[in-house]
């Protein structure tokens, strides 16, 4: 018995590969959201900074663009308010809205959504095109989350960039790294 994956069509995302059904979108979502909450868990402190680096970032934008825009910014929205509710799922099992770093979490929501929809336009099928929409969806990330930092602990803008942005940069580019050769890899390997 063999089991045939659905034909690639244009506008597409990886999701959109498994049989269609309502049941299939509440599992991706609650299970992108997991993914999430797991990935938040590798966080490691930066000096200097109330913000730690963790996978989540890296989960949130894989869920967008592995789920599109729709999911994606369900399971992120999802992530946030289970978390908000009370749910230890944030960075070193955290919870609430009162962290510096919720506004990181804020921008992961809109991030995940914007990389859905350019992976719906074929942005998760090439090396460099990934690496666009990864970068994009980190920027989003940090437009949110920074000035958020600033505000929840009272800091100056200067202060807040220099410690809710450099340091996080080479853990990043990292991840950016590795999605640039999971999504195409996995796009080429679906076409085998």
């Amino acid at each position: 018995m063999s089991t045939a994956v659905a034909p690639v069509r244009p506008g597409q995302v990886l999701a959109d590969l498994l049989p269609a059904s309502r049941v299939r979108d509440l599992a991706l979502v609650v299970g992108g959201a997991a993914l999430t909450g797991l990935a938040a868990q590798i966080s490691v402190p930066v000096p200097g900074s109330p913000v730690p680096v963790t996978g989540q970032t890296f989960a949130a934008l894989l869920v967008g663009t592995t789920l599109g825009a729709g999911r994606g910014f369900l399971s992120l929205a999802l992530y946030a308010i289970a978390g908000v509710a009370g749910m230890p799922w944030f960075a070193d099992a955290g919870s609430g809205s009162a962290a510096p770093s919720f506004g990181y979490i804020l921008g992961m929501i809109l991030a995940s959504t914007v990389v859905g929809a350019l992976a719906r336009r074929g942005a998760d099928r090439s090396v460099l095109r990934t690496a666009g929409a990864i970068l994009l969806g980190e920027a989003i990330i940090y437009a949110v989350g920074v000035p958020y930092l600033a505000v929840a602990r009272d800091m100056s803008a200067s202060a807040a960039i220099a410690a809710g942005l450099p340091p996080f940069l080479l853990g990043d580019a990292l991840k950016a790294a590795l999605a640039m050769g999971l999504l195409p890899t996995a796009w080429k390997l679906i076409k085998r």
